[in-house]
This record gives structure tokens, C-alpha cells and sequence, in this order.
């Protein structure tokens, strides 16, 4: 089997957690050099990795001819210059969620992968849950008929994150919304297959962010940096008449936190948390619930899936397009909020 070489581009959290000791699992992928912008980060990384070179500027680690794909490990800001720059120099490329800071940059990236001929996968692991691979088969088998209304919320009661960039719009480019947000956005869309998005009527809060002395489940963040929202909601309305309620939250006065989604069909209807199925059978309503479901690995999933297609020669399942909707509707979301009405997407 062909064995592929990977770069990793940034070796933060989420590189050394789940993107590096998964490309080590697969003995069809090898990691031949990593980078990050902090030199002690990437000695980190290849001392406890066992990576033999290592890069403080991506674009040096590109230059290794032998390298055949990267993962993009960087914070958001930094994701879509490397991935361009990748995709230029004819690696393929895993970026991890959101793609990008808008929908301009998502845009650039997804030029880049067409005219380069070379393949962009988005980092959106949960697709590849139990659970919503189990939904998947019933809305696959055409068990809901069609799915005419989604809501996706994804809401913590007291989680701010306390370390990285997660609160500093400049660099994260949003809050929950594009943190948490776009991964139960996502795979409800997955289901729902991917319709385009007409318009968007949002609103942003933020009522906990700034505030000294809360409570933090997740360690205390710096309120004088904050400058994101901290609950984020949407209505999304697509092109084929169906419609999608979207909530996010970093922080919130609610019983607990939720991450979950429901889909109205006309046959059918289905939730997340816990899956259940709702149908009509003989003039008798019928609630199901899928059991035995194995707990995934979904970062090992997906790692596998971005070598495969690249050994295989086919399209990533998360697709570069599929990334760039989601940013659209987000920024949509966000401009939304900020004049107070209705928008295109």
C-alpha cells in the first residue's frame, strides 16, 4: 500500500491530541516533519512524537518534496494562508475547523485546491459520531422522507475556554458560533444533504464574556480580553424551502449544556441526544432508539478517511465546498446580527 508523508503545521492542543497520534496509528502514513511559530512547540512535538525535522516558517516544511499531504493545526487565523501555500505547492490538505475567518477566505482556499488539482478536507469530526452515522442510514434509507426543518444547538452553561485565542475575535474570527456551532451545523447539514442557503435572520449576545468573578467550568478567562459573543442564534432559510434554528453558546443561564440537533420529515423525524427515530407505523406513533452504538474515535476516523482519499484518488468527504457554505452562512449570521435584519447569503 502506498504510504503517504505528512507535514503538520502547527503543534498546538489539537495537532498533539488528534491529528499527529492518529496519523501514527495508520501504517499507510508517515509524519516526516512538523512547524510551528514557536520553535519550543515544534521541539515539543518532535521529541514526543518522534518527528525527525522540524520548521518555525510553513513554508520551509513545503519546500520538502517528499511530503505528500499536511494537516493545518494553526489557530483560525492562520489557516488559510498555509493551506493556500500547500495546495500551491501541490500537498494535499486537512484544515481543522472552521476553515477559515470568512467566507473570502474559505473562497481563496477552495480556488486554490481546484486549480491545484490537489485535494482540501475540513476538519469536522463529528460527522463521523455513532450517533449521527446511525441517523445517517435512517435519512439514507429515506425513513424521514423529506426533511423540511432542522434545529442544531450546541450550548454550554459555563464554558468559556480559558487558554488559547478562543475569546479574541481578531484571531478566532467569531465565538461559539464558529467554535461549537459549526460542528452540530454540520452534521445536521450532512443529513440534511448540503441544501444552499438563501437567507439568514441572527443575533448575537454578549451578556457574560466581559464579567469578572462567574463562574468558569473550563478555568477563568481574561474578561479584558474578551471580545467575542458568548450565545450566538440563527434562522436559516435554503434555497429548496427548508429551514434550519441554530444556537450557540460559550456561556448561559440554562439547566445544562446541549449539544444536539432534530430533524422534521415527512415521515419521519429524528434527534440526536439521545438518538431516537419518530415515525407513524399501522395508525400507531413509534418512538426508536438505535442501541449497541460503539463509541468512535471520530479524530482517528477522519484522519483515516483524509489518507484513504488520498491513496484512492477520490473526494474527501468533507469537502472544501461543504466547508465554504457553512462559513457563509456563519458570516451571513454575523452580519445579521450587526444590522439588525434579514440578509442573503
Amino acid at each position: 500500500m502506498k504510504e503517504v508523508k505528512i507535514g503538520i503545521i502547527g503543534c498546538g492542543g489539537i495537532a498533539q491530541a488528534a491529528h499527529i497520534p492518529n496519523y501514527q496509528k495508520l501504517p499507510q502514513a508517515e509524519i516526516v516533519a512538523c512547524c510551528d511559530i514557536i520553535k519550543g512547540k515544534a521541539e515539543e512535538a518532535a521529541e514526543k512524537f518522534n518527528i525527525p525535522r522540524i520548521f518555525t516558517d510553513h513554508r520551509e516544511l513545503l519546500e520538502i518534496e517528499e511530503v505528500d499531504a499536511v494537516s493545518v493545526c494553526t489557530p483560525n487565523f492562520a489557516h488559510m494562508r498555509p493551506t493556500v501555500d500547500a495546495l500551491r505547492q501541490g500537498k494535499h490538505v486537512l484544515v481543522e475547523k472552521p476553515m477559515a475567518m470568512n467566507a473570502e477566505e474559505a473562497q481563496a482556499m477552495v480556488d486554490a485546491s481546484v486549480k491545484s488539482g490537489r485535494k482540501l478536507m475540513i476538519g469536522l469530526n463529528y460527522r463521523w459520531r455513532a450517533d449521527v452515522q446511525a441517523l445517517k442510514r435512517f435519512v439514507d434509507a429515506g425513513e424521514l422522507g423529506e426533511i423540511y426543518h432542522a434545529k442544531a444547538r450546541c450550548l454550554r452553561r459555563r464554558g468559556i475556554p480559558a487558554w488559547g485565542v478562543f475569546t479574541q475575535k481578531d484571531k478566532q474570527g467569531g465565538g461559539p458560533l464558529v467554535d461549537l456551532g459549526v460542528h452540530v451545523m454540520d452534521s445536521a447539514m450532512y443529513l440534511m444533504g448540503f441544501p444552499e442557503p438563501k437567507s439568514v435572520s441572527g443575533a448575537t449576545y454578549t451578556k457574560f464574556g466581559k464579567r469578572k468573578g462567574l463562574v468558569g467550568l473550563m478555568g477563568q478567562w481574561d474578561p479584558e480580553k474578551f471580545t467575542v459573543e458568548d450565545y450566538a442564534l440563527g434562522l436559516i432559510r435554503f434555497e429548496n424551502g427548508t429551514t434550519m434554528y441554530l444556537e450557540a453558546s460559550f456561556a448561559a443561564n440554562l439547566e445544562k449544556s446541549i449539544f444536539n440537533f432534530d430533524l422534521l420529515g415527512t415521515e419521519g423525524g429524528c434527534s440526536l441526544d439521545p438518538p431516537k427515530i419518530f415515525t407513524e407505523r399501522n395508525r400507531t406513533l413509534i418512538d426508536s432508539s438505535p442501541v449497541y452504538l460503539k463509541k468512535a474515535n471520530t479524530h482517528e476516523i477522519e484522519i483515516e478517511k483524509f489518507v484513504n482519499c488520498i491513496i484512492e484518488d477520490e473526494e474527501p468527504p468533507v469537502t472544501g465546498g461543504q466547508g465554504l457554505l457553512l462559513q457563509r452562512i456563519m458570516d451571513a449570521i454575523y452580519r445579521s446580527a450587526e444590522l439588525g435584519r434579514e440578509v442573503t447569503v
